[in-house]
C-alpha cells in the first residue's frame, strides 16, 4: 500500500495556508503556533526549526517530543472524515491538527480548542 500523500509533504508547505486560514478569521499565527505546540510538545524554537528544515508531516509527528494525550478529546468531521474514527496514527495525528485549526477559524475560544 502506498503511503498517503500529505505524508511525505512538508509541514512548511501546509503551514502558510493555516495561518492564512486563521487571520481571515481575525484569529493570529501566534494562536496557529500555540496549537501546534499543545498538539506535538515542540517548542516554538523546536516548531520553527522543523518548518526551516522542511520536515515532512510523517516526520514531524513521529519525531513530536510529546503527543499531548487530551488530544483523544478532539471529535468531529474533517474532509468527510470522523477524526476519532481515524485508524492510521499519523493520518489520525494530522487531521487532529486540520480540526484544531478549523475550530480557531470558527472563532472557537482557545480555551476550548486546547480542552482545558
Amino acid at each position: 500500500m502506498t503511503k498517503h500523500k500529505i505524508y511525505t509533504m512538508s509541514v512548511t508547505s501546509v503551514y502558510p495556508h493555516y495561518v492564512t486560514k486563521a487571520e481571515k478569521k481575525g484569529r493570529t499565527k501566534t494562536e496557529v503556533d500555540e496549537i501546534i505546540r499543545w498538539l506535538t510538545g515542540y517548542s516554538q524554537e523546536e516548531l520553527e526549526a522543523q518548518l526551516e528544515k522542511q520536515t515532512d508531516f510523517e516526520t514531524f509527528f513521529a519525531e513530536a517530543p510529546r503527543l499531548n494525550p487530551s488530544r483523544t478529546l478532539i471529535k468531529g468531521v474533517v474532509c468527510g472524515v470522523r477524526v476519532e474514527d481515524i485508524e492510521e496514527q499519523t493520518m489520525q495525528e494530522i487531521r487532529y491538527l486540520d480540526k484544531l485549526i478549523d475550530e480557531l477559524a470558527k472563532g472557537k475560544a482557545m480555551e476550548k480548542i486546547l480542552r482545558k
